[in-house]
């Protein structure tokens, strides 16, 4: 007797979401964070300074991390909802039409007329939204926007950030706090940026090294900002 063996796949399409404000709000809060305290240190300002602005940096950021992205993927929520109702109504008053569309879709993706029309029959009866949600709107459960979970993730992940060249500036020594910084701030992003790309499937060297270079542009423009105006003071 042969017994089948049900294949299993595991995706990572699922985590898209809060995959993506997770490693934007991480990133953001040490690339902003560290150049923020960078910047203010190479004007010349004191170590309680330097903690007060980070602290502050801290705070703001990841409220502005979290309205921001709870806008902005409610945005994309709200386009979403629109467009479901548009294509309840078009389903509710002219179904053959919407039945066409969905069979020519799948003949233009190769599947045979005859077999295309059949498909979309039994999706169609079977949920008739939800297969033209998927496959003329592009929208399905994995990759719909949820703002909530976005803003929330990206706060969280920014105040974890941000913590991390917060602390190495409590604990460096005051007179190296700027070398300690930003060795520290690029080791912290290469780390993000090949869990990140582990995470999300993608080659970690590739992940670590574009988190890193953007992190170090940033660092070292803020520097030079903040030298210039301690200079002119």
């Amino acid at each position: 007797m042969k017994f089948m063996h049900r294949h299993t796949e595991s995706h990572r399409s699922d985590r898209i979401g809060w995959l993506r404000a997770a490693v934007l709000g991480a990133n953001d809060g040490i690339v902003s964070t560290a150049s923020l305290l960078i910047g203010v240190a190479a004007a010349n300002a004191s170590h309680a300074s330097l903690i007060v602005t980070g602290m502050a940096g801290l705070v703001a950021g990841a409220m502005s991390m979290a309205a921001g992205e709870y806008v902005s993927v409610h945005s994309q929520a709200d386009t979403e909802h629109a467009d479901l109702a548009r294509e309840r109504a078009e389903l509710a008053s002219n179904p053959k039409a919407e039945h066409r569309e969905l069979a020519n879709i799948y003949m233009q993706r190769g599947v045979s007329p005859e077999l295309a029309h059949q498909v979309a029959d039994q999706l169609m009866a079977h949920d008739a939204l939800g297969a033209h949600a998927r496959d003329e709107l592009g929208i399905s459960e994995a990759l719909t926007a949820k703002p909530l979970q976005a803003a929330l993730a990206s706060a969280a992940s920014f105040v974890v950030g941000a913590a991390l060249p917060l602390a190495v500036t409590l604990i460096a020594p005051e007179h190296s706090v700027v070398p300690w910084i930003c060795g520290m701030s690029l080791l912290f992003l290469a780390s993000l940026g090949a869990v990140a790309a582990r995470a999300g499937g993608a080659k970690v060297f590739v992940g670590a090294w574009r988190v890193t270079l953007w992190g170090v542009l940033a660092m070292g423009i803020t520097a030079s900002v903040g030298a210039l105006f301690g200079a002119v003071v």
